[in-house]
C-alpha cells in the first residue's frame, strides 16, 4: 500500500467521500493539524486509525461534524456547549460530551463521553458534508511523534500505511485544538490549550473555565480526550527546555546540538540556531513549531534546545506541546 496525494477538485472529493463511506481511512487537511479520518459510526473503519497509526485503544478520538445540528447525533448538548459552539464552531475547538450510543466503543475509549468539533478548513467541511457522516480524526500521524501539519509530513510517516491523502495546503494554526470538558457545564475544565484560550472561553460562558489540574495521563489508562499523555507530539531526538536561551552562551555551545529560539536573536548567530518567527509573534510561533521540530530532528543533531513562549494565550498552547515533546 502507498498513499497517493490528491488535491481539492470536486472529483477528488467525491472519490475520497466515497472511500470513506466504504469504510477506507483518508487523511484530512484541518486548521490544526492533519487528521487520519474515518467514518466515526463504523466501529470497524474506526479500528484502522489505530493500527495505521499504532495507537493504543486507551486514546480516544476527536469526532468531527459538518454542522451543529449534526451535534446531537453523536452527543448530548447542553446549553453551554451550544454557546461554546456557537460562538467558536467552525473553528478549533473540541468539546467533550456525554456521548450517544451512536458512537462506537472504540472511538470513546469505552468511556461515557466524546471528544468533537467543527472545523473551520473548507476542504474538509466540503469532504464531511458529500461523505455525509461525521468523521473521527486524530492527527495524521505514527502515534507519539510531531503533529504533521502538511501533506508531505503525512506521506513521511503514513505513506506506506494508508492509501488516501486530501491536500490542503499548510495547516494555518499548526496546533491541535483547544479542548474542553463540558460533561459538567456549571464546571467547564480546559483539558488541553489551543488557539482558543481560557480567557476566551470564560468570556463566552460568562463563568470560570478551571484549568486542569490532574496529573498528565498515564499510559495504560483510558483518558478522557486525546493529547493528554505526559510524553507526546515528541521528535526522536531529546529536547532540553529554557525559560531563556542565552545566544552568546549557545554560540559557545556544541556544534552537535541545535539551538531553537522564540524569535530571532540578536547579534550573535551560528549554523545551528533557528527560530520560530522573526519577531516573536505567538501565531506565526505556533504555525511553525512542529514543522520546524521535524526538521531539526532530521538534521541529526544529537540535542534540541527551546526556548519556552512568554505571556498567556497562545504561549499556554506552545508551551504544553513543548514539555510533552520534551517529557521522558
Amino acid at each position: 500500500m502507498t498513499a497517493r496525494t490528491y488535491r481539492g477538485t470536486p472529483r477528488n472529493l467525491a472519490l475520497l467521500a466515497r472511500a470513506l463511506q466504504a469504510g477506507e481511512l483518508v487523511a484530512v487537511p484541518t486548521e490544526t493539524v492533519y487528521g487520519l479520518a474515518a467514518d466515526a459510526l463504523n466501529a470497524r473503519a474506526c479500528r484502522k486509525i489505530f493500527t495505521a497509526k499504532g495507537r493504543p485503544a486507551n486514546d480516544p478520538l476527536i469526532v468531527h461534524i459538518h454542522a451543529l445540528d449534526h451535534l446531537p447525533l453523536v452527543a448530548q448538548p447542553n446549553t453551554a456547549a451550544l454557546k461554546l459552539a456557537q460562538k467558536f464552531w467552525p473553528g478549533p475547538l473540541t468539546l467533550v460530551l456525554p456521548k450517544t450510543a451512536a458512537i462506537p466503543a472504540i472511538v470513546s475509549s469505552g468511556l461515557p463521553s466524546v471528544a468533537v468539533r467543527m472545523p473551520a478548513h473548507p476542504l474538509f467541511r466540503r469532504l464531511l458534508k458529500l461523505t455525509g457522516r461525521p468523521l473521527a480524526a486524530p492527527s495524521a500521524n505514527l502515534f507519539g511523534y510531531v503533529s504533521p501539519t502538511t501533506a508531505a509530513h503525512v506521506r513521511d510517516g503514513l505513506g506506506k500505511k494508508i492509501r488516501y491523502i486530501l491536500d490542503g495546503g499548510p495547516a494555518a494554526i499548526g496546533l491541535e485544538s483547544t479542548i474542553v470538558d463540558l460533561r459538567d457545564p456549571l464546571h467547564p475544565r480546559l483539558l488541553r490549550p489551543g488557539a482558543i484560550t481560557r480567557a476566551q472561553l470564560s468570556r463566552a460562558l460568562g463563568r470560570p473555565v478551571a484549568e486542569s489540574k490532574s496529573a498528565p495521563a498515564r499510559a495504560g489508562s483510558a483518558q478522557l480526550a486525546p493529547g493528554l499523555l505526559a510524553r507526546h507530539y515528541s521528535p526522536r531526538t531529546p529536547v532540553e527546555l529554557h525559560a531563556r536561551l542565552d545566544s552568546r552562551r549557545a554560540a559557545h555551545g556544541p556544534a552537535d546540538e541545535a539551538w531553537l529560539f522564540l524569535t530571532r536573536p540578536a547579534g550573535v548567530t551560528a549554523r545551528n540556531f533557528f527560530w520560530l518567527d522573526p519577531k516573536g509573534d505567538l501565531q506565526g510561533a505556533a504555525h511553525l513549531l512542529f514543522s520546524t521540530l521535524r526538521l531539526l530532528d532530521k538534521a541529526g543533531y544529537r540535542r534540541i534546545h527551546v526556548e519556552l513562549a512568554r505571556g498567556d494565550g497562545l504561549a499556554a498552547a506552545i508551551n504544553d506541546r513543548l514539555r510533552r515533546a520534551a517529557a521522558r
